[in-house]
């Protein structure tokens, strides 16, 4: 892909359907990625294990994880001892710039630790050195199936430009941090343009700001006028954005909260209000 092809997908109208009726996304890649999904870091051992069963007997089809996260094993034999068909739930992995090195051997340790077949989205979890020659390994993965679609994760527009040209497969998604305190109103739209499903991280503004955001007067107010939680209007917002959702918890109580985001609609007024909360406030030095 070359700079040429860049400027000709951002022209082109590429952004992705968000479907509310089946509650998926159609990537670039073909497949159909859910909207909202369980999010894994921290959880770890047999809490992982039983967040990710609660989350798949409760609806949930779309897990992430990380070689990072320490439970790609844990959420393998969930997924396996689920009784849910592999083929109806979404998995996406990452691997660190520490393995970068060796590639083939990070994405083989991937597979046998999750070991369920195929991983539906494997990212590169930041930019670091050899990120381009990993991605090309990826890229291998995809031709014969064990990897269906690829992805970045802490990818923004500079390491967009300057990536993109040097690979051949256009990622499907990119997962960034994504809050109303660091809304990426720049970033969201250069991303979409390019064919490419944004997805989000930190929704609720990561550890030691969560109360702070979840007690936010415009959200609660917005969370009163549709009798609904601020973590749910937070999560509709950031799908009416046309972002993807992973927010994690253990708690089985709060997973099924934080998918019951379809039955209300957020106004522009209201969109417009959270919106309007944006401090460019990053909480993760990613």
């Amino acid at each position: 892909m070359n700079q040429n092809r860049i400027n000709e997908l951002q022209n082109k109208t590429n952004i992705a359907h968000f479907n509310f009726d089946t509650k998926t996304v159609q990537l670039n890649s073909g497949y159909e990625m859910p909207l909202n999904g369980l999010g894994t870091y921290s959880l770890t051992g047999k809490n992982c294990y039983n967040a990710v069963l609660s989350a798949l007997k409760s609806g949930l089809r779309l897990i992430d994880t990380a070689y990072m996260y320490e439970n790609e094993e844990e959420i393998g034999r969930a997924i396996k001892d689920s009784g849910i068909p592999r083929e109806e739930i979404f998995v996406i992995t990452k691997i660190y710039p520490s393995q970068y090195d060796e590639p083939k051997s990070a994405i083989e340790l991937a597979l046998k630790k999750l070991d369920i077949g195929y991983i539906d989205v494997m990212l590169l979890h930041h930019p670091g050195m050899n990120d381009i020659r990993a991605y090309k390994e990826m890229e291998k993965y995809v031709e014969s199936g064990k990897i269906r679609s690829l992805g970045l994760s802490n990818w923004y527009v500079e390491e967009l430009e300057n990536f993109l040209p040097q690979i051949n497969i256009i990622p499907a998604l990119v997962q960034n941090e994504i809050h109303p305190y660091y809304q990426e109103n720049a970033v969201i739209p250069f991303i979409q343009k390019l064919g490419i499903v944004v997805q989000g991280w930190y929704p609720f503004g990561g550890r030691g700001h969560t109360s702070e955001l979840l007690n936010n007067e415009t959200i609660i107010k917005i969370a009163k006028n549709h009798n609904v939680s601020s973590t749910q209007v937070i999560l509709r917002w950031n799908l009416q954005k046309g972002v993807v959702v992973i927010p994690g918890s253990s708690n089985l109580s709060h997973i099924k909260e934080n998918t019951d985001i379809y039955d209300f609609e957020l106004t522009d007024d209201e969109m417009k209000g959270i919106n309007a909360l944006d401090r460019r406030e990053k909480h993760d030095w990613y």
